[in-house]
């Protein structure tokens, strides 16, 4: 038995992988062969044929932003006149929409805005409870330190602050990968691998779940992709908040960081290794705003139990070339094609509803 089906076997019997396995497998695997691995490891750990996905809207509240990320097509710098913020209305009239289309979720994200402190979000978060039943989703970790610094409170009193006016859960932008090597070349302005995870563990620790990201495809080393996971694992293995692993690709245009970006291969085999490395993050998301949604059918077969959210609205990656739109009838008609039931589930993956039948 060669290294690589060594390897392959230690996981399939119960047993964690390290480091420099996942890169042996992530460099050397046939690719079919690490996806059966990976189909297998996700057959074991959801054995009911099933494929979620939640029905929500990103809603990028202002794309003015200080952080200046070399891969971000995005932002805009406070004064440009293609700047915004939301007005109530507007975001009011967004939530109405997400609303009537079944949404259960709200992903709110935005730049780190100057001017925008702690009572801010408050505000726009009681106003929201106040008037609207969702579940909101929102804030990565760095706009959360960002409110930490600015208002002089730690991370705890700020996380705390935030769920106490409505915030229910975290979601995991702003992790790129997680090695400061890598982030002082692509988002020098950003906060720190270590940062970021203190956020995501506090939150956790106060009874809040978050998801983790991996944008891949850079400047990144593959052992620097690999250890992101296991970062994240180590985390996990102390808290047990992630409910899920997104991994995507990095889109290239219009960005200062420019590049080729990923291949579909590149994609499926990260993903495929991902499912191998986490044994304690339960769901890992295929990723159709990147891939479309005939890769996301593919990475079904390679580890992924999820296909994410509708999205009802994306502005960060489409800013960056990528104008991929798969509405909700293509989401279930590609998972049920796949040969899966489409399952949709809120963000804690309790199922709601199959598709046609009550669950």
């Amino acid at each position: 038995m060669n290294r690589v089906m060594q390897i392959i076997e230690k996981r399939l019997t119960g047993n964690r992988l390290s480091v420099e396995e996942g890169v042996l497998l992530f460099e050397r695997a046939d690719l079919i062969v690490l996806g059966q691995a990976a189909d297998k490891v996700r057959r074991l750990m959801h054995p009911d044929n099933v494929v979620s996905f939640v029905i929500d809207r990103n809603i990028n509240y202002t794309n003015i932003c200080a952080c200046k990320c070399k891969f971000c097509a995005f932002y805009k710098e406070k004064g440009d006149p293609e700047g915004y913020v939301l007005s109530t209305e507007e975001l009011h009239a967004k939530i109405k929409e997400t609303l009537d289309l079944g949404g259960t979720q709200l992903l709110i994200q935005g730049g780190l805005h100057p001017d925008l402190g702690l009572e801010y979000f408050e505000e726009m978060l009681k106003d929201i409870k106040s008037r609207y039943s969702l579940h909101i989703h929102s804030f990565s970790p760095p706009e959360i330190w960002d409110l930490a610094t600015k208002s002089g409170l730690s991370i705890e009193r700020v996380i705390s602050r935030l769920k106490e006016a409505g915030l229910d859960s975290i979601p995991g932008g702003g992790a790129e990968i997680l090695d400061n090597r890598v982030r002082g070349l692509i988002s020098p302005n950003k906060v720190s691998w270590e940062q970021w995870m203190e956020v995501m563990t506090t939150a956790h620790e106060l009874g809040m779940k978050t998801t983790a990201t991996m944008m891949f495809g850079h400047v990144e080393s593959s052992a620097e992709r690999i250890l992101h996971m296991v970062r994240v694992r180590e985390a996990q293995d102390k808290t047990g908040g992630f409910t899920a692993f997104i991994p995507w690709s990095f889109a290239p245009k219009n960005t200062e960081l420019g590049g080729e970006g990923s291949t579909g291969i590149d994609y499926l085999r990260t993903l495929a290794v991902s499912r191998l490395m986490f044994d304690n993050v339960p769901n890992i998301q295929a990723s159709w705003v990147t891939q479309g949604a005939k890769m996301a059918q593919v990475a079904l077969r390679f580890g992924a139990n999820d296909f994410g959210s509708t999205m009802l609205e994306e502005n960060v990656v489409r800013a960056a070339g990528v104008q991929t739109r798969v509405p909700l009838r293509e989401i279930v008609r590609s998972i049920q094609d796949a040969g899966y039931r489409a399952i949709q589930r809120n963000t804690h993956y309790e199922r709601l509803k199959e598709y046609g039948k009550e669950v």
